[in-house]
């Protein structure tokens, strides 16, 4: 009997909670999200993007609306999405190249992950994992990988 009352208020629990990510990523602008990240306890994650670009439309369908992508975003990475139509000098700066290009940022503004095009959701939250918890200064990402795993 108390098993199964258990179940039925965690199945109610999950019913009626919350949506986790259900409003999306928060994304700051560049000037803010920079401002907010000097110094602070959090690695960037940059975005660029244009509204013409067809893959950069897939990763925010698909990608970008991934549930575990939105929660590990908002709560481990000061998320930045800087459109390169209207912030050019941003992407200049960056010597974005082509579209869509994510960065990981330290805290310290060092540049520590740079990866061009379109990324799926499965592919992208090994890699912010990967860098979020200082991995990448530990071991490679292939035997992230497996740790991961197991």
């Amino acid at each position: 009997m108390k098993k199964s009352l258990a179940v039925a208020c965690i199945w109610l629990w999950l019913a009626w909670a919350p949506d986790v990510g259900a409003a999306g990523i928060n994304w700051l602008s560049y000037d803010e999200g920079m401002s907010i990240g000097k110094g602070g306890d959090k690695k960037i994650f940059l975005h660029f993007y244009a509204d013409w670009c067809s893959y950069c439309k897939k990763m925010e369908k698909e990608t970008f609306s991934n549930r575990a992508i939105i929660a590990y975003l908002n709560r481990n990475f000061i998320s930045i999405k800087v459109n390169t139509d209207k912030e050019s000098k941003t992407a200049e700066h960056y010597r974005v190249r082509g579209l869509p290009d994510t960065y990981i940022i330290s805290q310290e503004g060092q540049k520590v992950h740079v990866r061009p095009g379109y990324i799926p959701a499965d592919e992208l939250l090994p890699k912010l994992k990967f860098m979020h918890t200082d991995s990448y200064k530990k071991m490679t990402y292939a035997t992230f990988l497996k740790s991961e795993k197991k």
